[in-house]
């Protein structure tokens, strides 16, 4: 289990929790406005936490944390993540997982063994300038996060869908775009992008908070939840 750092508190990351913040490292993407860029682009660096560590600390915040969030990278790549999951269930705290929803499978499975209470899916922009927003390859296959969104809007579990919004990355129609595919959800936050020396690639911009809520507007068309987060 790569686990690369550990955010011991947080009011923030779990809707309604106090909870932790467990980051694991490595992804398959490469977003250009990746805040945790040392863990994309490092992924075989050593784990800086050892599960038995990790569970060490949640023993001890027992009655303090009520819910520990997995995030990362994308937690779905960790081939044991099954097993570290079980042990914090064990404890008796509740569970968030981030995710950009390219494991639509493991997402599934891990929820249905009841090891997962609240899921948050990044989507990253509309169908046709996913990949590019992604830093995925033009030959990339959409379809598993297609998968992913399709099976959270059926609501096996409770969710979130969210969206860093970057200027050169999104502009009104593909917001509108996105919204199309996301009809029917109950919650999509819309994230100001915020600038900072971890980001992959530098030279990005932000809307202002007005720009956000005209982007949100246009997004409302579909999905009437649409809600602006770090604004």
């Amino acid at each position: 289990m790569n686990i690369q750092g550990l955010q011991k508190l947080t009011l923030l990351d779990y809707p309604g929790r106090v909870a932790c913040t467990v980051f694991t490292g490595g992804c398959n993407f490469r977003c250009p406005f990746c805040q945790n860029s040392g863990l994309v682009l490092l992924p075989s660096q050593p784990p800086a936490w050892e599960p038995d560590t990790l569970l060490a600390f949640l023993k001890k915040r027992v009655g303090i944390l009520d819910g520990v969030c997995i995030t990362g990278g994308e937690p779905l790549m960790q081939p044991d993540l099954a097993d570290l999951l079980r042990d914090i269930r064990r404890l008796g705290f509740a569970v968030k997982l981030d995710t950009n929803g390219s494991f639509p499978e493991r997402l599934r499975r891990l929820t249905e063994e009841g090891l997962i209470d609240y899921v948050a899916m990044d989507v990253k922009n509309c169908p046709e300038r996913y990949r590019e927003t992604a830093g995925l390859p033009p030959e990339y296959d959409l379809s598993p996060i297609f998968k992913s969104i399709a099976w959270l809007l059926q609501e096996p579990v409770p969710y979130e869908f969210r969206t860093t919004v970057v200027r050169e990355y999104h502009q009104p129609q593909d917001i509108v775009s996105a919204a199309r595919r996301l009809a029917g959800a109950r919650q999509w936050f819309l994230q100001g992008f915020v600038s900072s020396e971890h980001v992959i690639k530098s030279g990005l911009h932000a809307y202002d908070a007005t720009e956000m809520e005209t982007l949100a507007q246009h997004a409302r068309t579909c999905v009437p939840s649409v809600r602006l987060r770090g604004v």
